[in-house]
């Protein structure tokens, strides 16, 4: 499978980030609307990955502070090493910008993955949007 991931501002992501988010966190996950699209969208660098006919299957973003979230991957295309290549960009993203670290908001299902990816898991298990999520962080050296 041929996969192709962009980085770019809300501006030139935005159409096929939402159509992702709305269809894995909205509709599947069952998060509510108005807490799956926030202020800081717009100050964000996005990562869309298409399939080899051009269809967005998978997005994230990197915040200003280092943090990285709203990873997603629509169903169909999991399990295909589609999150990897999302998150390795937004990581070397933050380290082009001279970032020292980053740090997400783990759903605890999706540990094992982070794990995978040299994150460190850091607290306690906490909800957010009714859903299990952990702390994880991930220097860059």
């Amino acid at each position: 499978m041929s996969i192709r991931v962009t980085l770019g501002g809300w501006a030139v992501q935005r159409a096929d980030a939402q159509a992702v988010r709305l269809e894995v966190f909205v509709q599947e996950q069952k998060v509510p609307l108005d807490m799956e699209w926030d202020e800081m969208d717009a100050r964000c660098t996005h990562a869309v990955a298409y399939d080899g006919e051009g269809r967005a299957v998978g997005t994230g973003r990197l915040l200003p502070d280092g943090h990285i979230g709203r990873m997603a991957v629509r169903k169909p295309a999991r399990g295909t090493g589609i999150g990897a290549l999302l998150l390795e960009a937004l990581v070397e993203a933050a380290r082009q910008r001279g970032d020292r670290e980053v740090m997400l908001n783990a759903q605890t299902q999706a540990e094992p993955f982070y794990l995978r990816h040299g994150f460190v898991r850091e607290g306690e298990v906490f909800m957010e949007a009714g859903i299990p999520h952990i702390h994880m962080r991930r220097p860059l050296t």
